[in-house]
């Protein structure tokens, strides 16, 4: 497994909170359950075995809702009393290509039934998606499809072996994100809660922005190496008032065109093609006129292990184009925009050529609408969470996309939360603690009826050294800010 793989399968691991007993139901035994009928599916396996304390019936389902479909699910189920009446259902990471195991061991942990899929395809490498080359059916099980057919199939196995599910969640970071929010749009009545992490819900205009970014840092001369990244970060936390992170991003306004050299000036300063390559990380897509189509990167975190190195410029330049971003986009562009193995996205024109192939892959994997009302309707709730410092997702892009719900619903306090977790990477990890259960969150607010309002997020492990061992997180668009010894949420100024 590279480090890429096991970076985005750790993406959508979580904690969850005990919940309510079971309702009362005659179990059918587990083994029993291969006689399910599912449509155009089938049970392939279903045993039980240990996971820790707990004896579980882990189902293993195959789905063919086309021709060209295989795709592979997993249903845990833990026996008897252990189970508390409840269901997960986990989203995956990357261009996904194996089931999400890791993942359920949370929520198992925690009584729930979990279930996940490969979303369609079996890959080892979650940056890889020469499988789709030929295979549009693959694509939409990819984009949606396959998300659906394992909510189907799980509550059917469910209610065949224990009963019919008192509440139904749905947690997903990075490309679980935007499976989250497809969920909550597509099928508003599948889910009574839904956590939606970092999510890359506009998947298409991602891959754009990492086009430009890497058009851009492949220039003569526009690379940023190590002392550029260590640069770039010192400057930002002294300019917007960090220590090791900066609490509130949308105050600050860091310019990095100040760190251009002068003349005769060798070190210590950024050259004018590397201050172009730092405008487009932190400005993000722009059109001809000059207008952002896109949101670039938030200051504050470009030097730290596992941002900025990891995501968008490689530790150096020879391993450049094998880091997450740049893989991701010359994949995306070859095996989703072009069906060309051979592009090369680095020469792609950005004009109409990116555009007419942006399209094309928006209509099957963004989740882009805005208009959650029948997802309101049913009573569900959403919470959605994105890290500050994310250098795989901009974190600006999850402000977008509240503020366009906001415009569209008017207010949506009651069934609709944001937090901006600051110094957090993406998912997790970073300076700033990050460790919340979102999903215990999540529970109390779908049986209480209550928005969970301020939370505290703890260090531990995968934190870098320097930071808080926990910080306050606010719904947005407020703002933990200092008194004294302690911090409390106070709503920010108006965004610039």
């Amino acid at each position: 497994m590279t480090s890429i793989t096991k970076m985005l399968a750790g993406c959508a691991v979580v904690a969850l909170g005990l919940g309510a007993p079971m309702a009362a139901h005659a179990a059918t035994a587990c083994a029993d359950l291969v006689k399910t009928a599912l449509p155009h599916a089938e049970v392939t396996k279903a045993v039980v075995e240990a996971v820790g304390d707990k004896q579980v019936c882990k189902v293993s389902v195959s789905a063919h809702p086309t021709k060209d479909s295989d795709i592979r699910l997993e249903l845990w189920i833990p026996e008897g009393a252990a189970w508390n009446g409840k269901f997960v259902q986990v989203g995956n990471g990357g261009f996904a290509g194996s089931i999400p195991r890791g993942s359920f061991m949370g929520p198992i942990k925690a009584g729930y039934a979990v279930s996940g899929t490969d979303d369609g395809h079996q890959d080892a490498v979650a940056t890889n998606a020469s499988w789709a080359l030929g295979h549009p059916e693959k694509v939409i099980d990819f984009g949606w499809r396959a998300v659906k057919e394992t909510t189907d199939a799980s509550k059917a196995l469910l209610a065949a072996k224990m009963g019919k599910p008192t509440k139904s969640y749905f947690f997903g970071c990075s490309d679980g994100g935007r499976e989250a929010l497809m969920e909550a749009q597509r099928y508003p009545d599948d889910f009574d809660g839904i956590v939606a992490g970092a999510p890359a819900n506009y998947m298409s205009q991602l891959f754009g922005l990492s086009a430009v970014q890497q058009q851009e840092m492949a220039k003569p001369g526009g690379y940023l190496g190590a002392p550029q990244r260590d640069l770039l970060q010192k400057s930002a936390l002294a300019q917007c008032g960090g220590d090791v992170m900066i609490r509130d991003p949308m105050s600050c306004h860091f310019d990095p065109g100040k760190l251009q050299c002068k003349a005769g000036q060798m070190e210590g300063c950024l050259t004018a093609p590397q201050v172009a390559s730092a405008k487009a990380m932190y400005e993000g897509h722009k059109d001809a006129k000059g207008k952002v189509i896109f949101p670039g990167y938030s200051p504050g975190a470009e030097a730290l292990n596992g941002s900025w190195n990891a995501w968008v410029t490689g530790p150096n330049q020879e391993t450049n184009q094998r880091a997450a971003g740049p893989s991701f986009s010359s994949n995306a562009f070859k095996y989703f925009g072009f069906d060309d193995a051979n592009f090369d996205y680095l020469k792609m024109d950005m004009g109409a050529p990116y555009e007419g192939a942006r399209k094309k892959m928006a209509a099957v994997l963004d989740a882009p609408d805005p208009n959650l009302a029948a997802f309101k309707k049913h009573g569900g709730k959403l919470i959605q969470f994105h890290g500050w410092n994310d250098s795989a997702i901009p974190p600006r892009s999850s402000v977008l996309y509240y503020e366009d719900v906001r415009k569209t619903m008017g207010d949506v306090g009651g069934f609709y939360e944001l937090y901006l977790v600051p110094g957090m990477l993406h998912c997790g990890g970073g300076v700033g603690p990050s460790n919340v259960d979102w999903v215990a969150a999540l529970d109390t607010w779908v049986n209480d009826n209550k928005a969970p309002g301020e939370l505290i997020a703890k260090g531990g492990p995968g934190q870098a050294a320097g930071g808080p061992p926990s910080q306050v997180l606010c719904p947005f668009p407020g703002v933990a800010k200092k008194t004294g010894e302690t911090y409390a949420c106070s709503i920010a100024k108006k965004k610039g």
